[in-house]
């Protein structure tokens, strides 16, 4: 352990040295960023604070409560398996991004104060941002435009929310907030710049769009930060809110459909995130300590397993160019390790017992039987049937049996299975010893996994589901992968953008310029010609008056002009 040392530090030194060098040196200083973060992470006791002065404003850089030293030992467990999957890249801007992509998210959940936690969101908008941009082909750079729009408005209205909020005499400090009430002001705009990065309904679409342009390692990166920061902050200001147990109801079931008909593989991961996430906001919005402990559990896990099917699928597409359903098929001959580390990603997303998925989100099912919602219990029953479909069987299913596609293939580079064995490694581990993830959740628990109902509930739902997309698939119901590009509600965003585009550059554009033609050109010359038209015995007079109107259209264009800008 190393004392007194603020754990975001090494991220900042680590990525700007990596932009500097190359090489050995990079891959050293890359590996030993993350290590020398969690040893300044684990050196620092619960409630011990970093405190810096700004303006004559303190600054709380870290804070540190079970909570945010949950996040902050699963971010740097994320970023050291994440950069250990991407050794082999050589491209400076991804790995220097990543691990400020990293920090900025550890300095987010660490933060003490809404300002800080402000600089640490923005971080993550911006340097996330340069990982998708860094796979550096036209898609990249167009969907990194457009995933930066939708980050930077959730800043936006976090920045917002924070100023209304202090107007109104509310303390900037988290620690004198407590739990948010939505109908106080400015804080309807801190939870929609959360939801914004969580992705709730209608919201979410940035997720499917940049994750699968991102290269195969830089995804890896995304996949870890970004949504589960957000998941920090509802359980940090919104335990409780009721609204929240709608949303996620939403959340777990829409995704469903979609990932059923996609056929890029990483798409449907994106929609499992968000069917994920959905588990964890509900827990959140019921709020009660058992379904808060597995909001926030899951939420470790799922970085765990959904990096896990990340790392595999950016596997096959390092070797193979592909992650399309359609094209891919029969790999599990050529990539035989991939395929088994895949599986265990696919078993633990599942909540197959023994593994970790199945300790975390029983205990959100266990919390909405225990407060009452049947009805919820028995939606998140149909959610956890989708999962099993879309993520344990069709990712696996499709990539690596189906069809032989007859590519050329092999295991990949052996940091990213070392990578992706790390990452099974600890589904298995903690789905065999929950206790241990158990212990450092913020509330003591009590719940048992592994009793005899919670074991079969579960198998029989799996099997019961395998069943039936057995039968779909034989009976030639399963509904085929589109090859074509699936579009969700972005393509309200997308016609909107080029219908606003149009609007702006037809009747906008060319008005403004008929009437500045009209006002600089016609005008004056129709005022000419009327003077030249004046008797000369009152010529002298207009003559005087001329130049002061000439003086007031001029005036005139200036302020138009300026409106119109």
């Amino acid at each position: 352990m190393i004392e007194g040392l603020y754990p975001v530090l090494p991220f900042i030194v680590g990525a700007i040295l990596c932009f500097l060098v190359g090489g050995l040196p990079r891959k050293i200083i890359a590996l030993a960023t993350p290590v020398v973060g969690l040893l300044a992470l684990l050196g620092l006791p619960d409630g011990t604070s970093f405190t810096i002065s700004f303006f004559g404003f303190e600054l709380i850089l870290a804070q540190v409560d079970r909570l945010s030293f949950l996040f902050a030992l699963l971010f740097h467990i994320a970023a050291l398996i994440g950069v250990i999957y991407a050794l082999h890249v050589k491209n400076r801007l991804e790995i220097g991004s990543a691990l400020l992509y990293a920090g900025s998210a550890i300095g987010t959940v660490l933060a003490g104060d809404l300002v800080t936690l402000f600089v640490g969101w923005e971080l993550l908008a911006l340097t996330s941002a340069f990982i998708v941009w860094a796979a550096n082909n036209h898609r990249s750079l167009a969907t990194g435009s457009r995933y930066l729009i939708f980050q930077v408005l959730s800043g936006l209205s976090l920045l917002a929310g924070l100023l209304i909020h202090h107007q109104a005499g509310g303390s900037l400090t988290i620690a004198e907030l407590g739990v948010l009430d939505l109908a106080s002001p400015g804080v309807l705009w801190i939870f929609l710049a959360f939801g914004i990065k969580a992705g709730f309904p209608l919201l979410h679409t940035w997720i499917v769009d940049s994750y699968p342009a991102a290269s195969a390692t830089g995804a890896v990166f995304l996949s870890a930060f970004t949504t589960k920061t957000a998941v920090y902050a509802l359980a940090r200001f919104f335990p409780g809110t009721e609204e929240l147990i709608t949303i996620g109801a939403v959340m777990t079931f829409f995704p469903i459909f979609y990932a059923v008909i996609e056929n890029d593989l990483r798409k449907v991961l994106c929609y499992s995130m968000i069917n994920q996430i959905g588990f964890m906001v509900i827990g959140i919005g019921i709020g009660t300590e058992l379904a808060l402990n597995g909001a926030i559990s899951h939420a470790f896990n799922d970085v765990l397993f959904k990096g896990l099917l990340f790392m595999s699928m950016g596997a096959v597409l390092h070797v193979t160019g592909t992650t399309r359903g359609t094209e891919l098929g029969g790999l599990w001959r050529k990539m035989p390790i991939t395929t088994v580390l895949c599986l265990v990603g696919a078993a633990s997303i599942s909540a197959v017992p023994l593994f970790s998925g199945f300790v975390s989100k029983s205990m959100v099912m266990a919390a909405a039987l225990q407060e009452g919602h049947t009805w919820l219990w028995f939606l998140l029953l149909f959610a956890s049937a989708g999962v099993l479909e879309h993520a344990g069987i069709k990712i696996p299913y499709f990539a690596f049996f189906a069809h032989d596609s007859k590519l050329e293939a092999k295991e990949p580079p052996i940091n990213m299975l070392l990578a992706m064995t790390i990452g099974a490694a600890l589904c298995i581990f903690i789905g065999c010893r929950p206790d241990l993830l158990y212990n450092l959740l913020p509330y003591s628990v009590d719940y048992v996994p592994y009793t005899t109902t919670h074991v079969l509930t579960q198998m029989q739902l799996l099997l019961f589901a395998s069943l039936s997309v057995v039968v779909l698939m034989k009976s030639g119901i399963y509904p085929p992968e589109l090859r074509r590009e699936n579009l969700d509600f972005d393509v309200v965003y997308r016609n909107g953008g080029r219908l606003l585009g149009w609007i702006v550059h037809n009747p906008i554009a060319r008005g403004a310029g008929a009437l500045s033609h009209t006002v600089l050109d016609r005008i004056p010359a129709k005022i000419v010609a009327l003077v030249d038209q004046i008797p000369s015995s009152t010529t002298l007079q207009w003559k005087m008056v001329l130049p002061g109107l000439m003086l007031l259209l001029a005036l005139l264009t200036f302020l138009f002009s300026h409106l119109f800008q």
